[in-house]
């Protein structure tokens, strides 16, 4: 019950979500029958450092194996939003060939690809070594390490193979400090590789859009943390960098913020405005979770009702997205293959296995057609009007959708 950031001996759980398998952990077909181990899930928010998290640590090895599924490139709205972004980081920053940028959890070089197009040198540190290799084979300088400040130190001073001694002028942090268990010496890091006037963007799912919308599926193993505009201010500033200004991307999993940090000061009036708004609503008080827990038990017994009476009259369901938010929303809500026979998911590197804990084999999107499922559920609802648009031949023929957050409901 002690916070694993600030140390704080009286951190609230609000959320018990049960025993559920890493939500990455799909199954081998050979393996199906074989131990697949389950692990507590259960969040509570840190008055001290107000950070929500949850209470269980599996180890980053577990988590992130080898054989890691998870590749960027599949989501055609995650990659426009990507080039945006690294495209007005270039323009706004006046980064060149002398400059540098360097992406923690590159992945597959999906937004680095973008600054290696427009001429700006680049270095991607991710964990996982076939995104690595695939995008060192796109062209994207990546090396396969876990950031940290020993990693930074070494990569300051040129003790990083041949690389050679390096800071960057802009570093990149999308969608990995929910993963970091020491998140602490992940932002000092980001300080010492960042050269002075340099800029640190930052993005992850904002916190309030998750308890607003009922967004529990966005809580499992690998993310550690849900966090805020408060939050992040006080992280900052407990390793020497400033939170200076805020963005907010409502349509990009579910609701993401991006923060700039410097080693200067430059507050903008969007950031004022930000933690005015949380503070209002009570973001940074326990009293804003307390409630929670029962929002999700009502969507859990809506969401059953639903597909046990669309079963009932006979109709065939499948879903879509054999994401991690998937994972949690299956094993949760219990819905097994009796309820829904099968996931289709576009990532080549997750067809053939099969869900785990539910264990639905995942297919390639085209089986939508073929099979010509009644109902298709979104699990990957952060991405439902790019699905939906890619789907229109199977909406066309008369097959329709079930949204389930924040509230299951049936569209076309």
């Amino acid at each position: 019950m002690r916070c694993r950031i600030c140390g704080h001996d009286g951190v609230q759980p609000f959320l018990d979500l049960g025993k559920t398998p890493l939500s990455d952990g799909l199954v081998r077909p050979e393996n199906l029958g074989g131990p697949e181990p389950r692990y507590p899930l259960e969040v509570a928010f840190c008055p001290g450092c107000k950070i929500v998290h949850i209470l269980e640590d599996v180890a980053q090895e577990i988590l992130f194996p080898e054989d890691y599924p998870y590749f960027s490139s599949f989501s055609e709205h995650l990659l426009a939003h990507s080039r945006r972004h690294a495209l007005g980081l270039v323009e706004g920053r006046g980064l060149g060939a002398g400059s540098l940028v360097v992406e923690l959890a590159s992945n597959d070089g999906y937004l680095l690809q973008n600054f290696v197009e427009a001429g700006v040198p680049v270095l991607g540190i991710d964990p996982a070594p076939a995104q690595v290799a695939q995008a060192n084979a796109n062209g994207v300088r990546s090396i396969c390490e876990f950031f940290g400040v020993e990693l930074a130190e070494r990569l300051v001073a040129g003790d990083y193979g041949d690389l050679g001694p390096l800071q960057a002028d802009a570093i990149v942090a999308n969608n990995v400090c929910a993963h970091v268990p020491d998140l602490n010496g992940f932002v000092a890091g980001m300080k010492l590789l960042l050269k002075p006037g340099g800029v640190i963007t930052v993005e992850n799912p904002w916190v309030r859009d998750l308890i607003d919308h009922c967004e529990f599926d966005t809580i499992y193993h690998e993310h550690l943390y849900y966090h805020s505009c408060a939050g992040w201010a006080r992280l900052a500033e407990r390793h020497g960098l400033h939170l200076n200004h805020v963005e907010y991307f409502p349509d990009l999993h579910g609701g993401t913020l991006r923060w700039h940090l410097a080693h200067e000061p430059a507050r903008t009036p969007a950031l004022d405005a930000a933690l005015a708004d949380e503070q209002s609503i009570g973001l940074d008080t326990f009293a804003y979770y307390e409630g929670f827990a029962k929002r999700v038990e009502q969507l859990k017994a809506d969401l059953l009702g639903l597909l046990r009476g669309l079963r009932a009259e006979g109709a065939t369901i499948a879903a879509y997205g054999a994401a991690a938010k998937g994972s949690t929303m299956l094993n949760y809500v219990g819905i097994g293959t009796d309820l829904v026979d099968f996931v289709v998911d576009r990532n080549p590197h997750k067809q053939g296995l099969l869900m785990p804990g539910t264990h639905q084999p995942i297919l390639d999107v085209d089986a939508l057609l073929e099979r010509r499922p009644d109902y298709t559920l979104i699990l990957a609802w952060n991405f439902k009007d790019e699905i939906m648009r890619q789907q229109s031949a199977y909406d066309d023929a008369g097959g329709r959708f079930i949204v389930p957050v924040p509230r299951p409901e049936v569209v076309s």
